[in-house]
């Protein structure tokens, strides 16, 4: 028994002690320079090149993004949301699973259910059916080389 108590002793004040070592906001010291803090950012051309190195084709141009999203409305427009953006991602995030599973239809459809989030989003639109209607609207329009 006493051999507890010592040990929860002992981690209390190690506890104690570890915790009064931490900084407040006001004894943060501030970055040195705007440099320090600034975001570091890809040109056009370096972002190309990690989306090819990651097997995802280039953005869309605007037209393309619109035909893609009417697309997905004709599906379903719940699928979008209205968050073009975000949708865009969603698809050519697909194109990799597209190039990498090309022929297995089966698990394409139920990875573009997973990653338009119908399978938590829209569980009467979750079908094998409504995953290959999209996969077949992301190969159309975002990646028709894979």
């Amino acid at each position: 028994m006493r051999t507890r108590t010592t040990t929860a002793l002992a981690a209390a004040v190690l506890l104690g002690t570890l915790t009064a070592c931490g900084t407040t906001p006001d004894e943060v010291t501030p970055a040195a320079g705007p440099e320090a803090s600034a975001t570091p950012t890809l040109t056009d051309e370096q972002r190309a090149e990690v989306r090819e190195a990651a097997g995802l084709p280039s953005e869309p141009d605007a037209v393309t993004a619109a035909e893609f999203i009417k697309a997905l409305d004709a599906i379903d427009p719940r699928i979008a949301d209205g968050k073009a953006d975000k949708a865009i991602s969603r698809g050519l995030n697909q194109c990799s699973s597209i190039k990498d599973f090309g022929k297995d239809r089966d698990k394409l459809a139920t990875l573009a259910l997973g990653r338009f989030t119908i399978d938590t989003r829209l569980p009467e639109l979750n079908t094998p059916e409504t995953g290959s209607k999209i996969n077949d609207t992301v190969h159309k329009h975002l990646c028709p080389d894979f």
